[in-house]
């Protein structure tokens, strides 16, 4: 099944307003003119592009190394990047790819056991890292204030974003599905430091999912992402660390351990882990890769399996390729063959599964076909956007269209009205204040977080600061 069906599955079984979680955004006029206005679908987008403007600019001129030599070892939000090594979205952007499978949180909703629910959640936390395979490119980052929506009826959900701080860097974000089955929200501020060869992304920052026709909540983190050979040779990258989702109603648990790449790259891309019980028991086996596709069995199946399999295991031969010395030495860190696709464990079940990326996707900088529809821009639209979104943010927008020198030094306008606007408030001893998101706690954890105000969606733009 699809993830249209799924949805439309849902639309036929929508609820009326479930109890617990935080308020659901319920505002049904998105301010789209009068009656007979409104677009076929919100936006205006009636049919999303299957391409960019213009092909990615080439990078193979470029040593980032000048830049990189001196920050071994240090955070690199602060540091300032060429352009030619971004990709043309905001980070604002880049959190909405979450969304691109947002099919399993539908069905998640629709499962009546608790067992099931937490194998789509845990499909959709893997999912939602899928679109970094191959992504090399560094996207924007965000202006202080700047916001990002998007409305996909199709899809079934709305989401908006605000950069809520600028020193550290967070992110903060509220989706919620259109039939009131769930709610998305968060705060991300990644930390970024480079190691010689590679540049390591932890992204800090609680997620948490609330299945409302459940009043149940999931919270967990996102694995560190690493990209390898920043100076030089073929980048590439990987994700490892484990992932806990917790259901805090039910007090089961998922433990996701993203695998890293190893010596010879025999882990690369698995993820392996399981699902259990608030007694620790074991109650579902999870494998695959985040690249691909992830697969589930019955803790019981697996075991026999793995027996049978270290039985008849054929004796192992001597590895080929570089060895533990070279390893310790090499300029370029080897880039790991990409293995056969994952063993299937016969009686398993396939939980989700990767979608296929356009054929030109090598010359958009690997983008899905979702990311290639998130920043474009149809007429009208800027009079329903609020002036902070990000799709009207002229250096991301000038580099889409291929334009890098007037995206250069747009961006560095940009960075320069930011920095007067921070002066003129030091000179006037006033602080910023976010527009769509406050501090307070997380209702599930009790960490601090940033928590949707609501509002976005009855677009009332009036005290919008002007940040473009």
């Amino acid at each position: 099944m699809n993830g249209d069906e799924e949805f439309f599955d849902a639309v036929t079984e929508a609820s009326q307003r479930a109890p617990g979680g935080l308020p659901v955004d319920t505002s049904k006029s998105n301010g789209i003119g009068e009656a007979g206005e409104r677009p076929p679908q919100e936006n205006g987008i009636q049919r999303h592009r299957t391409s960019l403007p213009a092909p990615m600019f080439t990078r193979s001129d470029f040593s980032v190394w000048g830049i990189l030599k001196k920050c071994i070892g240090l955070e690199l939000s602060k540091i300032t990047m060429p352009i030619v090594f971004n990709e043309p979205l905001s980070f604002l952007q880049r959190i909405t790819e979450y969304m691109e499978h947002i099919y399993l949180v539908h069905r998640a909703s629709r499962q009546p056991q608790a067992l099931e629910r937490m194998q789509c959640v845990a499909a959709f936390a893997v999912s939602a890292v899928a679109s970094q395979w191959e992504r090399t490119g560094k996207p924007f980052n965000p202006l202080l204030g700047e916001t990002y929506e998007l409305i996909r009826e199709d899809l079934g959900f709305r989401f908006i974003s605000e950069q809520v701080s600028h020193h550290p860097p967070v992110s903060a974000f509220y989706s919620e599905g259109l039939c009131q089955d769930f709610l998305f929200h968060g705060s991300i501020y990644p930390k970024l430091k480079f190691w010689g060869k590679s540049v390591e992304a932890e992204p800090r920052g609680t997620i948490t999912l609330e299945l409302l026709r459940h009043n149940e909540a999931y919270t967990w983190t996102n694995p560190t992402c690493c990209v390898h050979n920043v100076i030089i040779g073929k980048l590439w990258i990987e994700q490892y660390g484990t992932v806990e989702i917790l259901n805090h109603r039910t007090g089961d648990k998922c433990v996701l351990h993203f695998r890293p790449c190893g010596l010879f790259g025999k882990e690369l891309h698995k993820v392996e882990g399981h699902i259990q019980d608030k007694n620790k028991k074991k109650l579902f086996i999870i494998y695959g890769k985040w690249t691909e596709c992830l697969w589930g069995i019955d803790p019981a199946a697996y075991e026999s399996f793995r027996k049978q399999e270290r039985r008849g295991e054929p004796p192992r031969k001597a590895q080929s390729g570089i060895s533990m010395e070279d390893a310790d030495t090499e300029v370029v860190d080897a880039v790991p063959e990409v293995q056969d696709t994952v063993q299937v464990i016969p009686g398993s079940r396939l939980l989700w599964r990767i979608n296929t990326r356009p054929p030109n996707s090598a010359q958009m900088y690997n983008f899905t076909s979702f990311t290639v529809s998130l920043n474009e821009l149809q007429t009208g639209m800027e009079k329903i956007l609020a002036p902070t979104d990000c799709r009207l943010r002229p250096d991301i927008r000038s580099m889409e269209n291929g334009n890098m020198d007037l995206a250069s030094q747009e961006k560095e306008r940009l960075e320069e009205k930011q920095r007067e606007a921070r002066r003129e408030r030091a000179k006037e001893d006033t602080e910023w204040q976010t527009r769509w998101f406050h501090q307070g706690r997380n209702p599930h954890t009790g960490t601090p977080d940033w928590l949707y105000s609501g509002g976005y969606f009855e677009r009332d733009f009036s005290g919008c600061p002007d940040i473009y």
